[in-house]
Protein backbone atom coordinates (compact mmCIF):
# COMPACT_ATOMS: atom_id res chain seq x y z
CA UNK A 1 0.00 0.00 0.00
CA UNK A 2 2.65 2.22 0.88
CA UNK A 3 4.11 1.86 -2.59
CA UNK A 4 0.62 2.80 -4.22
CA UNK A 5 0.95 5.89 -2.34
CA UNK A 6 4.44 6.43 -3.32
CA UNK A 7 4.06 6.05 -6.69
CA UNK A 8 1.07 8.33 -6.96
CA UNK A 9 2.14 10.78 -5.09
CA UNK A 10 5.44 10.99 -7.69
CA UNK A 11 2.56 10.89 -10.34
CA UNK A 12 0.97 14.35 -8.84
CA UNK A 13 4.36 16.12 -8.09
CA UNK A 14 4.82 15.18 -11.85
CA UNK A 15 1.81 15.94 -13.44
CA UNK A 16 2.19 19.87 -11.45
CA UNK A 17 4.97 20.23 -12.50
CA UNK A 18 4.33 20.08 -16.70
CA UNK A 19 0.23 21.65 -15.77
CA UNK A 20 -1.71 18.83 -15.68
CA UNK A 21 -3.89 20.81 -13.41
CA UNK A 22 -4.84 22.86 -15.86
CA UNK A 23 -9.00 22.92 -16.76
CA UNK A 24 -10.30 20.40 -19.12
CA UNK A 25 -12.57 21.06 -21.69
CA UNK A 26 -14.31 19.24 -23.98
CA UNK A 27 -15.91 20.39 -27.44
CA UNK A 28 -18.36 17.89 -28.85
CA UNK A 29 -17.83 17.76 -32.67
CA UNK A 30 -20.97 17.74 -34.11
CA UNK A 31 -20.12 14.84 -36.73
CA UNK A 32 -19.93 13.13 -33.53
CA UNK A 33 -23.44 13.60 -33.10
CA UNK A 34 -25.00 10.36 -34.50
CA UNK A 35 -29.32 10.51 -35.09
CA UNK A 36 -30.26 7.81 -32.75
CA UNK A 37 -31.89 4.56 -33.45
CA UNK A 38 -35.54 3.56 -33.97
CA UNK A 39 -35.96 -0.09 -33.34
CA UNK A 40 -39.21 -0.16 -34.24
CA UNK A 41 -38.65 1.34 -37.95
CA UNK A 42 -37.84 -2.24 -39.57
CA UNK A 43 -40.97 -3.51 -38.63
CA UNK A 44 -42.76 0.21 -39.64
CA UNK A 45 -41.10 -0.57 -42.95
CA UNK A 46 -42.46 -3.87 -43.15
CA UNK A 47 -45.64 -3.27 -42.12
CA UNK A 48 -46.06 -0.54 -44.74
CA UNK A 49 -45.09 -2.95 -47.25
CA UNK A 50 -47.77 -5.20 -46.01
CA UNK A 51 -50.25 -2.98 -46.45
CA UNK A 52 -49.10 -1.00 -50.00
CA UNK A 53 -46.43 -2.72 -52.14
CA UNK A 54 -43.95 -0.15 -52.11
CA UNK A 55 -44.76 1.92 -49.24
CA UNK A 56 -42.13 0.59 -47.22
CA UNK A 57 -39.63 1.37 -49.80
CA UNK A 58 -40.62 4.95 -50.05
CA UNK A 59 -40.55 5.13 -45.86
CA UNK A 60 -36.78 4.09 -46.71
CA UNK A 61 -36.47 6.80 -49.23
CA UNK A 62 -35.76 3.90 -51.73
CA UNK A 63 -37.91 5.48 -54.21
CA UNK A 64 -35.93 3.92 -57.50
CA UNK A 65 -37.37 0.25 -56.10
CA UNK A 66 -41.04 1.17 -56.21
CA UNK A 67 -41.78 0.78 -59.82
CA UNK A 68 -39.56 -2.75 -59.68
CA UNK A 69 -41.83 -3.63 -56.88
CA UNK A 70 -44.58 -3.08 -59.03
CA UNK A 71 -43.22 -3.98 -62.15
CA UNK A 72 -43.00 -7.43 -60.50
CA UNK A 73 -46.33 -8.04 -58.98
CA UNK A 74 -48.37 -6.68 -62.05
CA UNK A 75 -46.11 -9.47 -63.81
CA UNK A 76 -46.98 -11.56 -61.69
CA UNK A 77 -50.56 -10.67 -61.98
CA UNK A 78 -50.68 -10.53 -65.76
CA UNK A 79 -49.37 -13.59 -65.92
CA UNK A 80 -52.02 -15.60 -63.83
CA UNK A 81 -54.82 -14.08 -65.06
CA UNK A 82 -53.87 -14.88 -68.63
CA UNK A 83 -53.68 -18.24 -67.61
CA UNK A 84 -56.71 -18.21 -65.66
CA UNK A 85 -58.50 -16.84 -68.78
CA UNK A 86 -57.26 -19.61 -71.28
CA UNK A 87 -57.71 -22.41 -68.50
CA UNK A 88 -61.30 -21.18 -68.62
CA UNK A 89 -61.67 -20.97 -72.12
CA UNK A 90 -60.05 -24.77 -72.52
CA UNK A 91 -62.40 -26.31 -70.04
CA UNK A 92 -65.11 -24.70 -71.16
CA UNK A 93 -64.39 -25.96 -74.83
CA UNK A 94 -64.16 -29.51 -73.07
CA UNK A 95 -67.28 -29.26 -71.31
CA UNK A 96 -69.00 -28.35 -74.93
CA UNK A 97 -67.23 -32.04 -76.33
CA UNK A 98 -68.44 -33.85 -73.58
CA UNK A 99 -71.92 -32.47 -74.25
CA UNK A 100 -71.64 -33.46 -77.77
CA UNK A 101 -71.56 -30.32 -79.29
CA UNK A 102 -68.58 -30.05 -81.99
CA UNK A 103 -68.21 -25.90 -82.60
CA UNK A 104 -65.46 -24.91 -79.99
CA UNK A 105 -62.70 -22.46 -81.13
CA UNK A 106 -60.52 -25.90 -80.49
CA UNK A 107 -61.90 -27.94 -83.06
CA UNK A 108 -59.68 -29.67 -85.51
CA UNK A 109 -56.33 -28.33 -83.24
CA UNK A 110 -57.09 -30.64 -80.37
CA UNK A 111 -58.63 -33.69 -79.48
CA UNK A 112 -60.69 -34.72 -76.44
CA UNK A 113 -57.43 -35.82 -74.97
CA UNK A 114 -55.61 -32.34 -75.88
CA UNK A 115 -58.13 -30.41 -74.10
CA UNK A 116 -57.19 -32.66 -71.01
CA UNK A 117 -53.94 -31.82 -70.65
CA UNK A 118 -54.22 -28.24 -71.99
CA UNK A 119 -56.26 -27.92 -68.53
CA UNK A 120 -53.84 -30.06 -66.36
CA UNK A 121 -50.97 -27.48 -68.29
CA UNK A 122 -53.09 -24.03 -67.40
CA UNK A 123 -54.00 -24.66 -64.31
CA UNK A 124 -50.48 -25.66 -63.02
CA UNK A 125 -48.87 -22.19 -64.92
CA UNK A 126 -52.08 -20.81 -63.40
CA UNK A 127 -51.17 -21.81 -60.11
CA UNK A 128 -47.02 -21.44 -60.50
CA UNK A 129 -47.85 -17.89 -61.39
CA UNK A 130 -50.13 -17.03 -58.43
CA UNK A 131 -47.16 -18.94 -56.05
CA UNK A 132 -44.62 -16.66 -57.78
CA UNK A 133 -46.76 -13.29 -57.21
CA UNK A 134 -47.38 -14.27 -53.96
CA UNK A 135 -43.65 -14.85 -53.48
CA UNK A 136 -42.72 -11.43 -54.99
CA UNK A 137 -45.57 -9.75 -52.69
CA UNK A 138 -43.52 -11.44 -49.95
CA UNK A 139 -39.84 -10.75 -51.18
CA UNK A 140 -40.83 -7.01 -51.25
CA UNK A 141 -42.18 -6.79 -47.71
CA UNK A 142 -38.58 -8.68 -46.60
CA UNK A 143 -36.46 -6.02 -48.78
CA UNK A 144 -38.26 -2.80 -46.91
CA UNK A 145 -37.48 -4.86 -43.27
CA UNK A 146 -33.95 -5.68 -44.52
CA UNK A 147 -33.12 -2.55 -46.26
CA UNK A 148 -34.97 -0.14 -42.84
CA UNK A 149 -32.21 -2.74 -40.88
CA UNK A 150 -29.54 -2.12 -42.70
CA UNK A 151 -30.09 1.89 -42.67
CA UNK A 152 -29.49 1.70 -38.84
CA UNK A 153 -25.68 0.74 -39.61
CA UNK A 154 -22.98 3.58 -39.42
CA UNK A 155 -21.41 3.63 -42.72
CA UNK A 156 -19.71 6.67 -42.63
CA UNK A 157 -15.69 7.47 -43.78
CA UNK A 158 -14.49 7.23 -40.46
CA UNK A 159 -14.45 3.24 -40.83
CA UNK A 160 -13.08 2.02 -44.42
CA UNK A 161 -11.65 -1.11 -45.58
CA UNK A 162 -9.92 -1.26 -49.34
CA UNK A 163 -8.29 -3.56 -51.05
CA UNK A 164 -5.31 -2.62 -52.80
CA UNK A 165 -3.10 -4.01 -55.51
CA UNK A 166 0.83 -2.93 -55.53
CA UNK A 167 3.25 -4.04 -58.25
CA UNK A 168 6.61 -4.09 -57.60
CA UNK A 169 8.74 -2.30 -60.10
CA UNK A 170 12.18 -3.98 -59.06
CA UNK A 171 11.07 -7.24 -59.66
CA UNK A 172 7.37 -7.22 -61.89
CA UNK A 173 5.65 -9.20 -58.96
CA UNK A 174 2.37 -7.89 -57.95
CA UNK A 175 0.72 -7.73 -54.13
CA UNK A 176 -2.33 -7.88 -52.94
CA UNK A 177 -3.25 -6.25 -49.54
CA UNK A 178 -6.29 -5.30 -47.82
CA UNK A 179 -6.00 -1.69 -45.50
CA UNK A 180 -8.41 -1.11 -42.70
CA UNK A 181 -8.48 2.19 -41.97
CA UNK A 182 -10.42 3.27 -38.03
CA UNK A 183 -10.47 7.18 -37.58
CA UNK A 184 -11.39 8.80 -33.92
CA UNK A 185 -12.16 12.04 -33.76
Amino acid sequence: MSLFFYRSSKRKKRDTAIGANKELKVVLDSTLVKKPIDPLAPSRAAFYSAVLPGLGQAYNKKYWKIPIVYAALGTGIYFYTTNNKDYKRVREAYKRRLAGFEDDEFQGRFTDDGLREAQKSLRRNKELSLLVTVGLYALNIIDANVDAHLLQYNIDDDLTLKPHYKIDAFDNTGSLGLTLNFKIH
